[in-house]
């Protein structure tokens, strides 16, 4: 669905040195796939997320979308985004932003009405329609930013750039669920954070990027819309028993600690009373360093 080949991007401004942004990247990203972007600030995603979208050119290689041309994908079928900081005017309200966000997305007239009251619906933020942008908390203005995404319910591409931000745990949650579905329907899905875990949790795959470059992409083997946690155990009598009740444990890095696997607190909590109940002394149960963390740190110079 998308492909870049070997895509930089150089900025060369009327006054100094030109400035690197994007060097040989070259990614693919299919339809009904989840792909994440990790990476520090200045790493180069915004440089990338501008040149998917259609509004910069590649300087080198070439970007194509479903066959096409960002700008000429963008002006046929348009690409649901959600952008990292929304600036639309203050002065207008819910209702007002999403029906002038639905005649720029070029949304039917017959059809606009429907889909504002649909993503006013999906996000739960019909009693705030008549309120002012600048009356919203930061969790409420981003529900409108994320509403506005679903004002095209055939969008094959979706953008979110920092989709969780300011979002409170429960709608964080209602955001995965969100992302669960849409993938369901075949879309090319692209979520840029900061936020390891929810990349984690969320993505079939996550690309690192620092220096503009691709310095490694981790690949989750399953992916149904919860991450299987990991967890470090530290054993201070009985291995062998902690060993044969727990086969696919792992070696940590200190003395007496090892690193489980488990989808859930309940799994966790059946594995550990195996343990114990076969006499398992143990002193300390924390969360690991998820995959991607550690690939990420392993990736990104500091």
């Amino acid at each position: 669905m998308i492909a870049l080949r070997g895509v930089g991007k150089t900025y060369a401004p009327l006054l100094g040195a030109p400035v690197r942004a994007v060097t040989d990247v070259s990614l693919e990203i299919v339809a009904g796939e989840v792909m994440g972007i990790a990476g520090p600030n200045g790493a180069g995603k915004s440089t990338l997320i501008a040149m998917l979208l259609g509004l910069l050119a590649p300087t080198d290689g070439a970007i194509t979308i479903d066959g096409s041309s960002p700008r000429a994908f963008v002006e046929r079928e348009g690409v649901a985004y959600l952008p990292e900081l929304m600036t639309f005017p203050l002065g207008w309200t819910v209702q007002q932003t999403l029906e002038r966000l639905a005649i720029l997305a070029g949304i039917p007239a017959a059809q606009r009405a429907r889909a504002v009251t649909a993503a006013i619906a999906e996000l739960e933020i019909g009693e705030h329609a008549a309120k002012k942008l600048k009356e919203l908390s930061k969790g409420n203005l981003q529900r409108v930013g994320l509403a506005q995404t679903l004002l095209s319910p055939d969008a094959r591409v979706m953008i979110f750039d920092e989709p969780t931000h300011g979002l409170d745990p429960v709608w964080t949650q209602r955001f995965r669920d969100l992302v669960v579905r849409l993938r369901g329907s075949g879309r090319a899905i692209l979520i840029a954070s900061h936020d390891l875990d929810e990349l984690e949790r969320l993505c079939d795959r996550v690309a690192i990027i620092d220096r503009g470059r691709i310095q490694r992409v981790v690949t989750f083997a399953t992916h149904e819309g919860a991450v299987v946690e990991r967890w470090r155990i530290r054993v201070v009598e009985g291995v062998e028993a902690f060993r044969a009740r727990c086969p696919e444990a792992e070696p940590g890095t200190g003395g007496g600690e090892w690193i489980i696997a488990a989808p859930d607190a309940r799994a966790l909590s059946q594995l550990l009373a195996g343990a114990l109940a076969a006499g398992v002394i143990i002193s300390e149960v924390a969360p690991a360093q998820s995959v991607l963390a550690s690939a990420f740190h392993a990736s990104v110079r500091r």
